[in-house]
């Protein structure tokens, strides 16, 4: 005898709350040859040298044993780097998953989370993952994040605070002084300070980290290392922090970096002048794309990171962006209301930003 089985509906097999997710969307990683690829700010040159050849080392020694689950060697070349105690930093699988590590560590407090309207779009993503309620705080009218704005009459009230310095997609930095007002704002909830991009020209907070006990500051080696291929990131922070996180990670992945993740990121943080030489070169490159865009009508807002968030007042942003691919060049459009009019635009090689502003030129020009 044959059973006639109905196929049930496939979504009922899912845990309550999935449906409701809204995912994180990143930026296309294309399939097509010889695209001028400035939409997901990846270092246009690539890491050092020391990286590849370590790599290659680690291969060779063979692969079948489990990693070091502490990642020792990589956190006292990080530590070395920025002069502070190994015990003070967290190692995780890219930036992502230590944001994630931390959001469930500290911002499940029952309390709204507070952060940017525009920024770092994963934000939101986590607050929607872990059940986080969050109070969006809009940036002030230069686009800029206004730290007084943070501010709780009862800070009890908050359940923290998370910015990214320099912030994405806009590139406007914060001084120093703003992050510790911030900081002295809410001093018992967690504050954390995504450095992205600090690298390339904004003032990094670890140099508070041991002042403060509620400050989290996290890495990562995608961009200014130029390993977004390798997948690393760090937090810093004092030790309370670190256990903290520690914890959630022992209880998700005790091995989260891999081997060859862990000695070419070691290698990356030990060459520090390759870490000179190509940083100079995107600031350089970013200061001159700024004057050339601001020559062919575009506002563009003051950017320390490794790409500009530009507008043209006479051109629709996401037209701008369908004509640039059309052309062979990728930049990032956000369809957010507020920056509906914006492009972002990684900053590439001279030649890729000779070719992008060779396209813009035509399309205005037409």
């Amino acid at each position: 005898m044959t059973l006639q089985t109905t196929a049930p509906d496939t979504r009922t097999l899912w845990s309550p709350g999935i449906e409701a997710l809204v995912p994180y969307v990143p930026g296309e990683q294309p399939k097509i040859n010889n695209l001028v690829k400035l939409n997901t700010n990846e270092n246009p040159y690539p890491p050092s040298p020391r990286v590849l050849a370590a790599i290659a080392a680690a291969t060779e020694q063979g692969l079948q044993l489990y990693p070091d689950p502490q990642s020792s060697a990589l956190r006292e070349a990080i530590a070395a780097h920025h002069d502070i105690d190994p015990a003070q930093i967290f190692v995780g699988n890219g930036s992502d998953e230590v944001l994630g590590h931390a959001f469930y560590a500290f911002f499940r407090q029952g309390k709204p989370l507070l952060l940017p309207d525009v920024t770092y779009s994963f934000y939101k993503v986590y607050c929607g993952l872990y059940g986080i309620e969050m109070e969006v705080v809009p940036l002030a009218a230069d686009m800029g994040i206004n730290v007084a704005d943070y501010a709780r009459a009862d800070a009890l009230a908050v359940g923290g605070v998370v910015i990214a310095n320099p912030n994405a997609p806009t590139g406007c930095p914060l001084p120093l002084a703003a992050i510790e007002q911030l900081l002295q704002s809410q001093p018992q909830r967690v504050v954390l300070v995504d450095e992205a991009y600090v690298d390339f020209g904004a003032e990094s907070a670890i140099s508070l980290v041991n002042r403060y006990p509620n400050l989290l500051v996290v890495h990562t080696l995608s961009k200014s290392r130029s390993l977004a291929g390798l997948r690393v990131g760090f937090a810093v922070g004092q030790r309370h922090l670190i256990e903290a996180l520690e914890r959630v990670k022992d209880s998700f992945n005790s091995y989260p970096l891999d081997k060859l993740a862990q000695v070419g990121a070691t290698a990356a943080y030990q060459d520090r002048d390759h870490f000179e030489q190509t940083r100079a070169a995107v600031i350089h490159s970013r200061e001159g794309l700024t004057l050339a865009l601001e020559d062919l009508g575009f506002k563009v807002l003051p950017s320390a990171a490794n790409f500009v968030f530009a507008t043209h007042p006479q051109r629709d942003a996401a037209q701008l962006a369908a004509g640039l691919r059309e052309h062979g060049v990728l930049v990032r459009h956000f369809g957010a209301a507020r920056v509906a009019q914006y492009l972002r635009i990684s900053i590439g090689t001279p030649a890729q930003c000779d070719a992008l502003l060779a396209a813009l030129g035509r399309i205005l020009a037409a």
